[in-house]
């Protein structure tokens, strides 16, 4: 689909009315503005004002938030002449951020298959990659992972410009300011879209528009309204697009030199249940509060009322007016708390009426009540989230073994292992995208972009040292392990080439160990010089000597060459 003709075209397009509300709805939860919440499900802005929206959810029940069926906290105002005090619990944020970093605490490794180039440019590509994943392109990367944990999915765009940056870099994109365009589930073009400052006071709306197809981008600015684009106006006709005149032909076109889309998409979680049924929103994703924003409205409602039950709780004393002291005519009156009440009423009032004219008032606090209540809503909404309370600090800070927290945290590190599900792909093709930029655009030498890559994650808990080598020393003790197998247990994100460079040194280290009842190494010769017949006939193991050995244990493969 090409750009849109002038006119009272509707924008953001009709189709993606109920995915944008969806994800408005989201933003709130995810920002915790409660301004936002409020509107969401109560104010102007609510579901219940959008037309397209209002009809998908009258027909189809299957969404309780925005229906009519469920209430909801944050859509109910204040009661008349109440402060308005509701209370939010961040929890939303929380699990965005708490996804992000089980995914992206650390930067994953990504290889070059050496089959698919010769060696020396897979030396210098992978040398690419790692600047491109240097600490600009991580913090990116864990950005849009957490854009994507909260609205569902998001897109990488990637921008280059020489003049800023020797290479080329990654750009998030919200995915309400994308429209795109799928073939058979994968992302086939994408129009961009953005607000500009308005030229002068009024009611018009300047928006931007870039529709990218591979190998090509296509520029329109547009002046219309609120809810249209309105007239298609010459790029130089505002400020913030001018520069693009120059660089594009009489149509607005500016050809990339890449063969290829340079924008990836990158969903959450699939498949798709927020949506189904709603044209071209399978392949967006699904959000990790997708179902739970009931829960987190009742957290928020539990947290109000239990902030609420300590207002109410704080002491009052109710006298009658008798016992107010006037400040004078119109002036009203007080009463002193402090005052020796017996002594200054006691000319007035009996002790005994005295007593039974002040009253105190203290409501109960409903501590262990709201305490009770809110955790287990804040477990449940975990849980059905995909997360593990103990990543929440909800089974405390005692330390332990590196198995327990791994029991600890199964929920979440099974989510972490589906979300690495998609956005492995994502990674790889948006690094192959920034090689193809980096070669045509920025002067990249030896670099391929055709070469086959691979990415893994690290381990997100990692193995407890101690324990490791307790079960080695017991394999070892049974002779049920080779050298080969004991590095690899040791360093398990080591290739072959590094464990068996490790296990020839080990060899080495053990050829040149003094023998076992000899401390001074003398052998009827001066200490530390080993006689000559003997060191002719000393049996000394040779570096390599049990490679087969360790061949047959690990099976498969040669390791010959090893001690040259």
């Amino acid at each position: 689909m090409p750009l849109p003709p002038s006119g009272k075209t509707p924008w953001p397009p009709v189709q993606l009315e109920i995915p944008h509300a969806d994800m408005d709805m989201w933003r709130a939860w995810y920002s915790g503005d409660t301004g936002h919440l409020a509107a969401v499900y109560g104010g102007p802005a609510n579901y219940r004002a959008n037309s397209v929206a209002r009809e998908f959810f009258d027909v189809d029940q299957r969404r309780a938030v925005g229906g009519d069926g469920l209430r909801m906290f944050w859509g109910q105002d204040a009661s008349p002449g109440q402060q308005a005090a509701k209370l939010h619990i961040p929890l939303g944020g929380d699990i965005a951020e708490m996804s992000a970093n089980l995914l992206w605490s650390e930067v994953p490794q990504v290889t070059v298959d050496v089959d698919s180039t010769d060696a020396a440019t897979a030396k210098t590509t992978q040398a690419q990659i790692g600047r491109y994943l240097d600490d600009r392109g991580h913090a990116k990367l864990r950005e849009a992972a957490e854009l994507a944990a909260g609205l569902s999915n998001v897109y990488l765009r990637v921008v280059w410009d020489t003049d800023l940056r020797p290479r080329p870099w990654l750009d998030v994109i919200d995915p309400a300011a994308v429209v795109p365009e799928w073939r058979w589930g994968a992302l086939a073009a994408a129009t961009v879209w953005r607000e500009l400052d308005p030229v002068q006071e009024g009611s018009e709306v300047w928006r931007l528009l870039e529709h990218h197809t591979p190998g090509v981008i296509e520029y329109g600015l547009y002046r219309g309204d609120v809810s249209t684009l309105g007239m298609l106006m010459d790029l130089g006709d505002h400020p913030d697009s001018e520069y693009l005149a120059k660089r594009t032909d009489a149509q607005g076109r500016q050809a990339t030199g890449v063969p290829r889309l340079l924008i990836t998409h990158m969903p959450n979680l699939l498949p798709n249940r927020v949506w189904d049924g709603v044209p071209g929103t399978a392949a967006l994703g699904r959000s990790d509060f997708a179902g739970v924003e009931p829960m987190m409205d009742a957290l928020d409602e539990s947290w109000t009322s239990w902030m609420r039950d300590l207002r109410l709780g704080k002491a009052r004393v109710v006298v009658p007016q008798s016992m107010l002291d006037t400040d004078g005519p119109g002036a009203g009156a007080s009463f002193d708390l402090d005052r020796e009440l017996v002594v200054s009423l006691s000319g007035l009032l009996g002790a005994e009426t005295m007593k039974d004219s002040i009253t105190e008032v203290q409501f109960k606090i409903r501590v262990e009540e709201h305490e009770r209540t809110t955790k287990a809503l804040r477990l449940q909404i975990l849980s059905s989230a995909g997360y593990s309370a103990q990543g929440f600090g909800e089974a405390g800070t005692i330390a332990a073994t590196a198995t327990e927290v791994v029991a600890r945290k199964e929920e979440s590190l099974t989510t972490r292992g589906t979300k690495i599900l998609y956005q492995r792909p994502a990674l790889i093709e948006v690094l192959t995208t920034m090689m193809l930029v980096d070669v045509t655009h920025c002067g990249a030498k030896g670099v391929d972009p055709a070469a086959e890559l691979t990415a893994s994650w690290p381990q997100a808990v990692q193995p407890d040292q101690e324990a490791t080598a307790r079960a080695l020393s017991l394999l070892e003790s049974a002779g049920a392990i080779s050298t080969y197998m004991k590095v690899k247990l040791r360093e398990p994100s080591w290739d072959d080439a590094e464990v068996l460079a490790e296990v020839r040194r080990i060899r080495e280290d053990q050829a040149h160990t003094v023998p076992a009842g000899d401390p001074f190494s003398t052998r009827d010769g001066e200490p530390g010089e080993p006689n000559d017949e003997d060191a002719a006939t000393e049996d000394v193991p040779e570096a390599g000597a049990d490679e087969g050995q360790d061949e047959e244990l690990r099976g498969g493969g040669s390791v010959e060459g090893l001690a040259a």
